[in-house]
């Protein structure tokens, strides 16, 4: 009898392991996506990693653009990011809200943060500071803010390390250095931008989109047409980096026009908002994404120099050791569903052998 539950112990753990190895893919996507692993290390280092105050107080040539709830706090911008311009837009106001001269507002709540992307550069054209960075209305969090690729998924942390002279090189810069999602090679083919959705966006633009018999973008006389290429993505969710030479370079006509085109657009304010996801790079005609963060984890040569040390100088102690750090950069360059693996397995061949030595001892 005790033979028969060792048996029926041992199926259930394949199973429930069985079942664990088809999740090994989920897992390993979703941990890539929040940098699971980095998340903890810089956690339990967070007295190291959180950031420090700003030297300087006075607004610099600079402005950091969001949207918000009008219940949203977005006082840490100020607080934390002093040198930074400010324009933070509500798109849902009250009616004494809207009467407040003192007040951003969006015409429209739709296309979620790009209505008020293109509010700002619209309101600002003419008067634009050297760099513009749009940015979501959250700081932090594991989950709210697990697109922002800085330590903790903190945004002043991203802004403090922000390389300014980059953008200006670059013009255009997603703050996302990270490829999942958006611009791995199965997330390219989405369904969000269609020809139809390509040519209402782009249509009375100074880039109006191309005739889809032609194979290539082209010029005849100065005009620039646009082809939806075969494929689109983007590092998720919608944080850059612009400069004001780079906004420029398109006429305030055309932001007036895809602005409008989320007003009028029947689709929703989620899905509208998706397909500004996937254009920024080329509205801002950008043929490629970059990031310019700066690179906040160690490099992996640095983590494995670290990974094993001497113990110590006493030749009693033989054999090596991780010490803490070694521990923290080892952890930060392994993804945890690689941890999470190893540990699977471990248990597996543990419980085999285990219940194998049972079954032996029972049929014998």
């Amino acid at each position: 009898m005790r033979g028969g539950f060792r048996i029926a112990g041992f199926c259930v753990s394949c199973l429930v392991l069985f079942s664990l190895y088809l999740l090994e893919a989920h897992l390993q996507d979703i941990c890539n996506q929040y940098r699971a692993g980095a998340y903890v290390v810089n956690w339990l280092d967070r007295n190291d990693t959180t950031s420090r105050p700003h030297g300087d107080t006075t607004p610099g040539d600079k402005v950091i653009v969001m949207a918000k709830l009008e219940e949203e706090h977005t006082e840490w911008v100020e607080e934390e990011l002093p040198d930074w311009q400010r324009a933070i837009y509500i798109v849902n106001p009250s009616h004494e809200t809207r009467l407040n001269p003192n007040t951003l507002t969006t015409p429209f709540n739709k296309g979620h943060e790009a209505m008020a992307y293109f509010t700002y550069i619209i309101e600002y054209y003419h008067v634009l500071p050297s760099t513009i960075v749009f940015l979501h209305a959250h700081r932090a969090g594991f989950l709210m803010a697990w697109h922002v690729d800085a330590p903790l998924h903190d945004n002043v942390i991203a802004m403090r390390n922000l390389k300014l002279d980059f953008v200006q090189q670059n013009g255009y810069v997603n703050l996302r250095c990270n490829w999942n999602p958006g611009c791995k090679t199965a997330h390219r083919s989405n369904t969000h931008v269609t020809e139809q959705i390509w040519s209402e966006v782009f249509t009375g633009t100074s880039t109006p989109p191309l005739n889809t018999s032609s194979s290539t973008e082209q010029e005849f006389a100065g005009q620039t047409y646009l082809r939806k290429p075969a494929e689109i993505g983007a590092a998720c969710c919608a944080q850059f980096a612009l400069s004001r030479d780079q906004v420029q370079k398109r006429p305030l006509e055309d932001y007036i026009k895809f602005r409008q085109w989320i007003i009028d657009t029947e689709l929703s304010d989620a899905s509208s908002g998706r397909v500004m996801e996937f254009l920024w790079h080329i509205i801002f005609v950008v043929p490629m994404n970059r990031c310019a963060i700066v690179k906040f984890t160690d490099s992996v040569e640095f983590s494995s120099r670290l990974a094993f040390s001497p113990k110590s100088s006493d030749n009693s102690q033989t054999g090596i050791y991780i010490s803490w750090d070694a521990w923290r950069y080892t952890f930060a360059s392994l993804s945890a569903h690689t941890i999470f693996r190893h540990y699977v397995q471990m248990i597996f061949a543990t419980v085999q052998t285990s219940t194998w030595n049972s079954v032996t001892r029972f049929v014998a």
